[in-house]
């Protein structure tokens, strides 16, 4: 009769489950195309499944197929997969499921590139082993080390954070990795460019020789090669990147003059269903100023940099992920890794140089198989930009259509209910106004005594400073004017010469689209 019982038990505990309510969105095979595995497969703890039920997870994607029972057998790995396929969850739960809450040491390091997807895999961390009783931590720049030192003196198993700020607290002993067996890096390509590089090999001479190596991004560049033949101990490595983009994201460009950008945007609001969009800019002066303009015509909006503090960024992230606002405009700070579900278009206000930040950028769109809009201002110096990318990811960007079919970026059973957004001044300086208080409380809280002490003493410096140098600058301050205006009236020059061949070669011509290189191997 206790077998029975036992058995009625594991038959019956999903029941018990406070289950979110299901996402009936339809999805694109680059998560179900699965073998049809089930989490229970993996025979993972109870508490574990627990979480990731109560988190949405019905069925692991096919990344989770692959990376799961390898990473729980201990295996080095070094997986490719597009992003928004479920690479998070595929690296955090084998991970969860090694943890041994009895020991109150770090037994896990999760490293990633931004401070924002640090809160944010943290963050997943946590709701999936909210029933583990397993403490997480997370560490970034941007805050203070005191904070962290005390959190580091309680029981931490999982530490989640940027490579500068965790390496400076394993160089002063606050964080200990000795018994740490588990190293993830998420966005590897990111966190081995020469800027990480000698930091991520400085790491590792903390951690254990026996240490597990996982590697988890959509783009493998050489160097990532060059790591894995030194550190990695026979690493499995899985490539489920058929093609590079998204196959739910569909891809407009639309060829404009410079003075041009703000009123196509206007267009652009005024006709596609907008759940939510991130907007892209190259620099930060032009994420305010867009900002600004954004928030004149109507439209509410918030900004995100990696100058502003990293308080105020953080709350920029958290309210507009909670749907605060509907638009953020923002610099390549938010292409890696940010998961936003109601993201359904993303813009690329002035287009990227490479096809690697594009290919980040418009995966913010079409996150886990859903559908999503990429639209990309393409400026008479864009061009050529825009052909190689094409030509390296093996994809088709079209020309924008008069009319877009909703269905392409809405999901079926939301079109009824998506409405295109609404101008509303009133509204639009009410959400900037937020902003700005939201980022006078960040300068407020975040500023230290030293700080102020610092600041009082640049401006005696400048003060002080001779006239020949202010003099010098105001120089310099001319002749830059000077290139400036020569540089947009030589822009304004071409763009007239060229407009009516831009569009002829988008719609029709001798495109390059067919003969496409297939996708190229892992390294």
């Amino acid at each position: 009769m206790s077998t029975n019982q036992t058995s009625r038990d594991n038959e019956n505990w999903k029941n018990t489950l406070a289950l979110p309510q299901k996402d009936n969105r339809p999805q694109t095979e680059d998560v179900t195309a699965t073998k049809g595995n089930e989490f229970e497969d993996y025979f993972l703890k109870r508490e574990l499944l627990m979480g990731i039920f109560e988190a949405g997870f019905e069925k692991p994607s096919p990344i989770q197929e692959e990376a799961i029972p390898l990473a729980l057998a201990g295996r080095d790995i070094l997986a490719r997969a597009k992003n928004g396929t479920g690479k998070t969850a595929a690296f955090i739960i084998p991970t969860l499921e090694k943890i041994n809450n009895s020991l109150s040491k770090i037994q896990a390091l999760i490293l990633v590139p931004t401070r924002e997807l640090a809160l944010q895999t943290s963050q997943v961390c946590k709701t999936l082993g909210k029933h583990l009783n397993i403490q997480v931590m997370v560490t970034t720049g941007g805050t203070t080390l005191k904070d962290d030192i005390m959190r580091l003196s309680e029981p931490v198993h999982v530490v989640v954070g940027t490579p500068g700020r965790i390496l400076d607290l394993a160089s002063k002993g606050v964080a200990d990795f000795s018994t740490a067996n588990t190293f993830v890096m998420d966005e590897a390509d990111k966190l081995l460019s020469p800027e990480f590089t000698p930091i991520i090999e400085q790491l590792l001479g903390y951690f254990p020789n026996n240490r597990q190596i996982m590697l988890f991004s959509a783009t493998f560049p050489m160097v990532v090669k060059t790591f894995k033949d030194k550190f990695l101990i026979k690493p499995y490595e899985i490539n489920l990147m058929d093609e590079l983009t998204l196959r739910g994201v569909t891809q407009y460009y639309a060829y404009v003059e410079e003075k041009q950008k703000v009123h196509c945007l206007n267009t652009l609001f005024s006709k596609l269903q907008i759940n939510q969009s991130i907007i892209f800019c190259n620099s930060t002066n032009r994420v305010e100023l867009l900002a600004k303009k954004i928030t004149e015509l109507g439209y509410s909006c918030f900004y995100s940099h990696a100058k502003m503090l990293q308080s105020h960024r953080n709350r920029v992230f958290h309210d507009f992920r909670n749907g605060v606002c509907r638009n953020l405009v923002c610099s390549d700070l938010l292409t890696r890794g940010i998961d936003i579900q109601a993201v359904n278009v993303v813009i690329n206000f002035d287009f990227p140089k490479n096809a690697e930040t594009y290919l980040h950028r418009i995966g913010r769109s079409g996150r886990f198989g859903h559908l999503g809009l990429a639209i990309n201002l393409i400026t008479y110096e864009d061009r050529f930009n825009l052909y190689k990318i094409e030509r390296e990811l093996g994809t088709e960007i079209q020309p924008i259509p008069p009319v877009i079919d909703k269905n392409l970026y809405v999901a079926p059973n939301a079109l009824e209910d998506a409405q295109v957004q609404q101008p509303n001044r009133q509204q639009a300086n009410a959400t900037r106004q937020h902003q700005q208080n939201q980022e006078q409380q960040g300068q407020q809280s975040i500023m230290s005594d030293s700080q102020v002490q610092l600041m009082q003493a640049q401006q005696r410096m400048q003060s002080q400073m001779i006239p020949q140098q202010q003099e010098e600058q105001q120089q310099q301050q001319q002749q830059q004017q000077r290139q400036t205006q020569h540089h947009s009236h030589y822009n304004h020059h071409k763009s007239n010469n060229w407009r009516g061949r831009g569009r002829g070669r988008g719609r029709g011509g001798n495109h390059h689209q067919s003969n496409r290189p297939a996708p190229k191997p892992l390294f």
